[in-house]
């Protein structure tokens, strides 16, 4: 036995790819089709050179961000969705439904494909959770597609796409849910919270309990351009909710926290007996590297509080997950990620594992 690490997803693009997608002017040309393929190759090229033993294709073809780019470029959306604030004080927003039926554009695997093809290692797939995309749905409604008809068409194109990425052998398929937390922020009673989880659960209730052992959700305060949306919620409002959510593994953002004692104590209260726990060990919106030696001190905090059995490593969060954000570098994101594939080998040997 030893203890797993994985990694989010996003990596930052080449400066190159990104002027290019600026000069063409549409992140679709066929022209930098060449471009994103190359950038995907050096991302597992130089993530199996940090040692990782599970890579991604650093989301560099996820067209604007992991959010939205199953979605983008919709003819039945309208830029004007949701707004998501971030602590330095620039905003993101979602696309808005403008009219049914609700589709995907793209669906993941198609990232996972062309991540497999050069990968030597495992390779994961994060998607966005249905909760996010059921932020598209106007509070006023649309004439002749309602709400529970989107919900259905929601979860039938979440269902595809996970399956999609199963079948073709991920090794694990990450549910990206960073608006839980933001949830409490909006709506400190709860309520919305509690609706994303069941809105998830009905997405997860879909998947035998093999598949569960595979799919995993990732929890963190946001992160872009070195800020975050909503790191001033405290867990103790999210995590008993999030283990209720019908999954094998989670991935929770922890390096960042001021307490994580506090966090690790929550967790190992309410988590299940069949949950895995991958706790964040490096911060990629701190421009500090980490060394080895403290995410093996981080590794081995965590293991005194959780089941050895059943802890892994990760990051906090993605690096990049808004394709513009240039906040950390490629270099950056690499050392920090060797630290962590390096640091956790440490933990497992100090711990006799």
């Amino acid at each position: 036995m030893t203890i797993p690490t994985e990694p989010i997803g996003s990596i930052p693009r080449p400066l190159s790819l990104l002027a290019a997608i600026e000069k063409a002017g549409d992140a679709e040309h066929p022209s930098l089709f060449p471009l994103y393929e190359e950038a995907i190759r050096d991302t597992v090229e130089r993530f199996e050179q940090t040692g990782s033993p599970v890579v991604t294709d650093g989301e560099q073809r996820k067209y604007h961000n992991f959010w939205t780019y199953c979605v983008h470029g919709l003819r039945n959306t309208a830029p004007d969705g949701f707004r998501i604030p971030f602590a330095a004080g620039h905003t993101r927003r979602m696309p808005r439904l403008t009219q049914g039926p609700f589709r995907y554009k793209r669906y993941a695997d198609a990232f996972l494909d062309v991540a497999s093809r050069f990968s030597k290692v495992a390779v994961k797939q994060a998607v966005i959770s249905p909760s996010a995309l059921s932020l598209m749905y106007p509070a006023e409604g649309l004439p002749d597609y309602s709400r529970e008809e989107f919900i259905d068409d929601l979860l039938r194109e979440h269902e595809t796409e996970v399956r999609r990425c199963l079948q073709k052998g991920a090794h694990k398929v990450q549910i990206d849910f960073t608006e839980g937390r933001l949830a409490m922020k909006i709506d400190p009673s709860g309520h919305l919270l509690n609706s994303f989880i069941d809105l998830n659960n009905l997405a997860l209730s879909r998947f035998s309990q093999q598949d569960r052992r595979l799919i995993g959700i990732h929890t963190c305060p946001g992160g872009d351009r070195d800020s975050t949306h909503s790191a001033d919620v405290d867990y103790e409002e999210l995590l008993p909710s999030l283990f209720e959510l019908k999954a094998g593994n989670f991935y929770v953002a922890l390096a960042g926290e001021k307490d994580p004692v506090k966090v690790l104590k929550i967790i190992r209260r309410y988590m299940k007996p069949d949950q895995t726990v991958f706790v964040g060990v490096v911060a990629p919106i701190d421009p500090r590297i980490e060394t080895a030696e403290q995410v093996r001190d981080r590794g081995l905090q965590a293991a005194d509080y959780l089941p050895l059995d059943r802890l892994g490593t990760t990051d906090d969060c993605g690096f990049s997950p808004f394709c513009d954000d240039t906040s950390t570098t490629r270099d950056t994101a690499f050392a920090k990620i060797s630290a962590r594939v390096a640091g956790t080998a440490l933990a497992a040997h100090a711990l006799g594992v």
